[in-house]
């Protein structure tokens, strides 16, 4: 079975990519590298012993998507390729419309066009917005509070409305919370290009002296300590997900939401004090103002997850500290023996 993976180089896809290699798929990845490295690409290859076909091309060059389809025999389609800063979205929110919304279009209708109609889309928990309540459920009220979360429910309805004009599709739209930690390898991770702007690649980097602090964005919330509060998955507990979702399109049809998160809360401070602890380094930082679209608190109910896709996180906070410290420094190690990072 050959599944097609939009954005494999990136954080989540280049795991996914890894996940669905031993688990014996055959895949074809593409990627503009625009949030990613192309050495990805061989240390996927390196972690698995096993090879795959590499398109560089943007979802949004029609041509290439066409090419892509022509060339190659596809199963299913996971979709991970789109612009994920929340910050970002409230700066420049026509561009992640432009990008996220028009992308997936241009490849939904290049699927039909070839008769491929499963799809896992990555999806997230900013389109539950402020929730009301928590632990948050697949059935509450859905909103957003910034442009990237509206880009995820705007394509969220778009598939639902897809499979209400055409039975034939079967898409699952997985909801993830908070992804962080490393492959045990320490050969892929988080590394963003520039500036990161999620919490665990920032830590790391202050922790290891790249970056001189990091900023934590309120501590006024009505939260254990005032600083938000998130449920943290470990990136490859994320991936096994998608393999799950995977199998469970194939033999279905319709449009299912599910939930991929632990359904544990932690702290931005409690964050912090775990990554110390599993790397032994003191991580400075200051408070600064709230940042635009931010909620106090968001951790996930699973339930449905297990119950449909027989899928539940096992790794914990430590663990997702320690192989996002080793990752850290296997690219240390890299950069000092003057290979790619």
């Amino acid at each position: 079975m050959s599944i097609l993976v939009t954005g494999g180089t990136g954080y989540i896809g280049s795991h996914t990519c890894v996940e669905l290699l031993n688990a014996g798929y055959e895949i074809i990845v593409f990627d503009n590298f625009i949030n990613s490295k192309p050495e990805a690409i061989q240390r996927t290859k390196q972690i698995t012993n096993k090879d795959f076909k590499f398109y560089k091309a943007d979802l949004l060059d029609r041509s290439a998507m066409e090419q892509i389809f022509t060339k190659n025999q596809i199963d299913a389609v996971i979709h991970f390729a789109g612009l994920k800063a929340v910050g970002e979205s409230v700066e420049i929110p026509l561009r992640y419309y432009h990008n996220n919304v028009g992308g997936t279009l241009i490849l939904c209708e290049t699927m039909a066009k070839y008769n491929v109609k499963r799809m896992v889309f990555s999806s997230s928990a900013a389109v539950y917005g402020n929730p009301a309540t928590v632990p948050i459920r697949e059935d509450f009220p859905l909103s957003t509070t910034n442009p990237y979360g509206s880009t995820k429910l705007m394509i969220e309805n778009i598939l639902r409305d897809l499979y209400i004009s055409d039975p034939e599709w079967s898409i699952a739209l997985l909801r993830y919370f908070n992804p962080i930690g490393a492959h045990k390898s320490g050969l892929i991770g988080e590394d963003p290009n520039g500036i990161p702007n999620n919490l665990m690649p920032y830590i790391a980097r202050v922790a290891a002296r790249k970056l001189e602090v990091l900023s934590i964005f309120g501590n006024d919330y009505p939260t254990k300590d005032g600083t938000g509060v998130r449920d943290y998955i470990h990136v490859v507990d994320l991936s096994l997900g998608h393999i799950k979702a995977l199998e469970k399109i194939m033999q279905t049809s319709g449009v299912e939401a599910y939930n991929l998160g632990t359904g544990i809360g932690y702290s931005v401070l409690e964050v912090i004090s775990a990554f110390e602890a599993a790397s032994g380094q003191k991580v400075n930082y200051k408070i600064a103002p709230r940042r635009a679209g931010d909620i106090p608190e968001c951790y996930a109910d699973s339930v449905k997850s297990k119950k449909e896709l027989d899928w539940v996180a096992s790794r914990d906070l430590k663990e997702m500290c320690e192989d996002s410290w080793g990752y850290i420094n296997k690219l240390a190690s890299f950069k000092k023996a003057g290979r790619p990072l």
